[in-house]
């Protein structure tokens, strides 16, 4: 595959598998990993039943998350780059999200019949300034304990219902997925 192509398919264990590459699929995967009333082994099976039309018939399912995670990254391997702040909750910014992807594309997201993943990240990672952007940027400087200039301090007040990610679940829940995504090797 050329690396202007787009993958439809994934290789676990070997074997090539669809994978469903519309955009609207892998935020619902994402969506069932983080969901705080399913068990981790529950999240995982979701997360394979969304993206893998044939999922049945994987034969590895750790292989087949790998590869699926993966896929969510660009086709990129994760390496472990240390502490990473969680600046975006795609469900709860999706009202946010959708209107700066869509002003990159020039057209509806969330109208348009399909529209494959890394499309969608590469219009997200086009956002520039905007209500996003700023959202994104104090919950960043927050993270790492920089301090907000006033207008951001006021923006930051007015909006913290915005700014503030909800939490999906407890850190028990955290650390346990945490520990089961490092053993899939993420």
């Amino acid at each position: 595959m050329s690396a202007w192509e787009l993958p439809t398919t994934v290789e676990v264990a070997g074997r090539s598998f669809a994978i469903r590459s519309d955009f609207r699929a892998v935020l619902d995967a994402l969506a069932a990993l983080t969901d705080p009333d399913l068990t981790q082994q529950e999240q995982y099976v979701a997360c394979l039943q969304i993206l893998y039309p044939r999922w049945k018939e994987l034969p590895d399912a750790n292989a087949a998350l790998r590869a699926a995670f993966t896929f969510i990254n660009e086709g990129k391997e994760d390496e472990k780059q240390g502490f990473r702040p969680r600046l975006v909750d795609w469900e709860q910014d999706a009202a946010l999200i959708a209107p700066a992807v869509d002003k990159v594309l020039g057209y509806s997201c969330r109208r348009c019949g399909y529209l494959h993943w890394w499309e969608f990240l590469g219009a997200f990672h086009g956002i520039g300034d905007g209500l996003f952007a700023q959202v994104v940027n104090i919950r960043n400087k927050r993270a790492r304990g920089k301090m907000l200039d006033k207008s951001e301090q006021e923006f930051a007040r007015e909006n913290a219902a915005v700014i503030k990610i909800h939490a999906a679940g407890s850190a028990e829940d955290k650390a346990e997925k945490e520990r089961l995504l490092d053993l899939l090797g993420r």
